[in-house]
């Protein structure tokens, strides 16, 4: 039965990384559910009210990050809260619409019509759709890293207590 319960975690873990690249996958979710797996499966008395502080408080820090650099990489570049809106509905989008490359530019085409319809040139508007592939992988590094994080806390906490 063990064996069982670190296949769950090891994947979930391993679906938690694939989400902080490809956003239709709950990444930090699963993260987030694989200490309950463990729990469930082994024990939840490692895991004290500091650990379920401190990785909540990661998870609602990856939730505010995501949109928040995402959008700060439209802003950055000049884009408006039109452009920061269809860029994110790019990248929930892109990825089902154009498979191998919707990921890359759904947020890139959403910034760019953002811009076209406030009325900006076509130039302006790309580069605004350039700031919005900006924002995505500087998000991208963020969650891989906050997602890491979390992971070798668990270990850390479940080989230590």
């Amino acid at each position: 039965m063990s064996v069982i319960g670190w296949i769950l975690v090891i994947a979930l873990f391993a679906v938690g990384m694939a989400g902080a690249v490809y956003p239709v996958l709950p990444g930090v979710l699963a993260i987030y559910f694989a200490f309950f797996v463990y729990g469930w499966f082994f024990s939840f008395e490692s895991f004290g009210p500091f650990f379920w502080i401190l990785q909540t408080l990661i998870v609602v820090a990856l939730m505010v990050a995501d949109y928040a650099v995402g959008a700060w990489g439209v802003k950055k570049f000049g884009g408006s809260k039109l452009s920061v809106w269809l860029s994110t509905i790019g990248i929930i989008i892109g990825p089902f619409v154009i498979p191998a490359f919707g990921l890359v530019l759904g947020p890139l085409l959403g910034a760019m019509i953002g811009e076209l319809i406030k009325g900006e040139s076509l130039s302006k508007s790309f580069k605004v759709g350039i700031g919005s592939v900006v924002g995505l992988f500087s998000s991208m590094v963020v969650k891989v890293i906050l997602q890491l994080v979390m992971i070798i806390v668990f270990i850390i906490w479940i080989v230590a207590f």
